[in-house]
C-alpha cells in the first residue's frame, strides 16, 4: 500500500519538484513525516486528518509514513498537504490505481476540507511543465495564475470532497477560468514630469536613466524637487515585454505580492525606508529564503531616498548586485540566486543638516563623516551623478512626450543587442564596448580626453561611453558625437 504523488516547493523564486511518497502499513496507528519538512510540514498531520474526515472520507487507522523526496532538500510551506491527502486515499485504495499518474498537485488544506491557495504558483507550475507534468491540480484561487504557464493543463480544486469525486469520474472538472489579462499599476493620474518646474539637468538625467537603465544619484538641499522628480520615473519607463513580464510576475508571486491573476505589464517601482535591513534589501531570511527589495525591483526601478541615512553595511551590500544584476544568498544548505536587474535612483542631501551651502551649520568633520557613508566604489557605480540646485522655470515636457522618446531609444537598443544576453546600454560589459558601442575617431578622441581630464577609473570611463550611446539613442542617431561624450561626462559630477 504505497502511493506517490508529484508536488513542488519553492527554492528562492524557482520551483523544485517533490515526490510525496505515502506508505500505509499494519501496526499501531501513527503518522510520521520525513524528508526535511519545516514546522508547517510537520504540523500537516492534523490538517490532513481533519480535512479527510470533514469531507466524509476515511483516514487510515494504521501506521502512516510520508516521505518527501529528495530527502536532502529542505521543504518549506504547506503546499504539499493536498498531495499528502490524495496519497493517503490512493494508498488506502479509496482512489483507483493510476488516478494521479502524470498529474501534479498543489494546495493547502483547511480543517473543513477546503483547498486554500499557496504562494509562488507560477514558479511551481513552470517547474512541473519543465519536468514533463503538464496536468496540474491547483487551488481554485490559484488557477488563473497557473494558466499563465504555457502548455499547462490546469484543474481547479475548491474542496477535497469535490476533487475526490472528480478524480473518480463521478463529477466533471470545473470549467477553466478565462485567460487573465495583464495587470498594471494604478498610477496617480496627477503625476507628470511637467509638474517639475526648472531642474532641466535633473530631468535630462532621469530621461537618460530611463532610456539606458543607468543608475542615477541626485544630490541637493531638501525641497528642491529630488523626490518629486524620482517619484515620476514610472511615468516614463517603457512597458515590459512578455518575457520580462513573466520574470517580474514570477518574482512577485514567489514573494506573495501578486496583485491580480494576470501578468504584470508595468515596470515595478520599490521604495524601501532607510531603516531597512540588509536582508530586507538583498534577500534571505532564517526560514525560506525570500527575495528582497532589489529583486522585487527587477526590470524596474529601486528608489532610495536619503541614501546616506541607510546603514553602511546595507549600502555596501548593493555593490555586487549593481555590477552583476543578480543576488546570491549563500546558506549551509546551498546557494540561491535571485535576479536583480534594476535601475537605482537615489537622492541625498549634500550635508547632514541639509540646509544648503549658504545656511549650512555642519562642521568640516560632520560633512566628511557624512560623505564617507557613501564609499568611492559605490559612488563609482552610479552612471549619472548630479547636484540639484533650487530654481524656477517653465513647465517642461509632459511624461507622455518623454516616454515616447524613451521608447524609441529602448527599441534601438533592443535591435542593436538582439541575439545577446544584454537588453540595454548599461548592461554591456566593458569587454564588448568596442563591438556594440563603436566610436569614430572624433568621438574616441573626445572620450580619451574626458577620461584623462577627469582621471576616471576604468569603470567610470566605460559608464561615460554607455551614457553617451544612450544620449545618441534618445536623439535617434546611429553615430555617437563628441558632444554626446561631453554631455555624458557633465552628467557625472564629483559631488563630494
Amino acid at each position: 500500500m504505497l502511493a506517490s504523488v508529484a508536488s513542488a516547493v519553492l527554492e528562492g523564486i524557482d520551483g523544485r519538484v517533490v515526490t510525496v511518497e505515502v506508505h500505509v502499513s499494519r501496526g499501531l496507528p501513527g503518522y510520521t513525516i520525513v524528508g526535511l519538512p519545516d514546522a508547517a510540514g510537520r504540523e500537516s498531520r492534523e490538517r490532513v486528518r481533519a480535512a479527510l474526515l470533514s469531507s466524509q472520507l476515511s483516514y487510515p487507522q494504521q501506521r502512516v509514513t510520508v516521505n518527501l523526496a529528495p530527502a536532502s532538500v529542505r521543504k518549506s510551506g504547506s503546499g504539499l498537504e493536498l498531495a499528502v491527502a490524495l496519497g493517503l486515499l490512493c494508498a488506502d485504495d479509496a482512489l483507483p490505481a493510476g488516478a494521479l499518474d502524470g498529474i501534479a498537485v498543489l494546495g493547502e488544506l483547511g480543517l473543513d476540507g477546503r483547498i486554500r491557495p499557496v504562494t509562488g504558483v507560477l514558479a511551481l507550475v513552470d517547474a512541473f511543465v519543465r519536468a514533463g507534468l503538464e496536468e496540474v491540480i491547483v487551488p481554485a484561487e490559484n488557477a488563473p495564475e497557473a494558466a499563465l504557464v504555457p502548455a499547462a493543463t490546469v484543474r481547479a480544486a475548491r474542496t477535497l470532497g469535490e476533487l475526490y469525486e472528480c478524480l473518480k469520474g463521478e463529477l466533471p472538472w470545473p470549467e477553466p477560468a478565462p485567460p487573465p489579462v495583464g495587470d498594471t499599476e494604478e498610477l496617480d493620474e496627477l503625476l507628470d514630469l511637467a509638474d517639475v518646474r526648472g531642474l532641466e539637468g535633473a530631468r535630462a538625467a532621469l530621461t537618460v536613466a530611463a532610456a539606458g537603465a543607468h543608475h542615477v544619484l541626485l544630490v541637493g538641499p531638501p525641497g528642491v524637487g529630488k523626490t518629486m522628480l524620482a517619484r515620476r520615473l514610472p511615468t516614463i519607463l517603457p512597458p515590459l515585454s512578455r518575457d520580462e513580464a513573466l520574470e517580474v510576475t514570477k518574482v512577485h508571486s514567489a514573494a506573495g505580492l501578486r496583485r491580480g491573476p494576470g501578468l504584470r505589464l508595468d515596470a515595478p517601482l520599490r521604495a524601501p525606508h532607510h531603516s531597512a535591513s540588509a536582508v530586507a534589501l538583498v534577500g534571505g531570511g532564517s526560514g525560506r529564503v525570500r527575495p528582497g527589495e532589489i529583486s522585487l525591483a527587477h526590470r524596474g526601478a529601486l528608489f532610495m531616498d536619503e541614501l546616506p541615512e541607510f546603514p553602511v553595511a546595507v549600502l555596501e551590500s548593493l555593490r555586487q548586485p549593481l555590477e552583476e544584476r543578480v543576488v546570491r544568498v549563500c546558506r549551509a544548505s546551498g546557494t540561491i540566486e535571485f535576479p536583480a536587474d534594476f535601475l537605482l535612483v537615489a537622492c541625498a542631501n549634500a550635508c547632514p543638516c541639509g540646509r544648503g551651502a549658504m545656511h549650512c551649520t555642519c562642521s568640516d568633520v560632520q560633512r566628511a563623516r557624512y560623505a564617507r557613508r557613501l564609499s568611492a566604489p559605490l559612488l563609482d557605480r552610479f552612471d549619472l551623478r548630479l547636484a540639484v540646485s533650487p530654481g524656477s522655470g517653465e513647465r517642461g515636457e509632459p511624461s507622455s512626450a518623454v516616454a515616447a522618446r524613451v521608447a524609441v531609444a529602448v527599441e534601438r537598443q533592443r535591435q542593436r543587442l538582439h541575439g545577446t544576453r544584454w537588453r540595454r546600454n548599461a548592461h554591456i560589459p566593458a569587454g564588448a564596448l568596442l563591438r556594440y558601442l563603436p566610436l569614430d575617431d572624433a568621438a574616441r578622441s573626445a572620450w580619451h580626453a574626458v577620461c584623462s581630464q577627469r582621471q576616471l577609473t576604468g569603470r567610470g570611463a566605460a559608464r561615460v561611453r554607455r551614457v553617451a550611446r544612450t544620449i545618441a539613442d534618445l536623439d535617434d542617431r546611429d553615430a555617437v558625437l563628441p558632444a554626446d561624450i561631453e554631455r555624458a561626462a557633465a552628467l557625472r559630477e564629483d559631488l563630494w
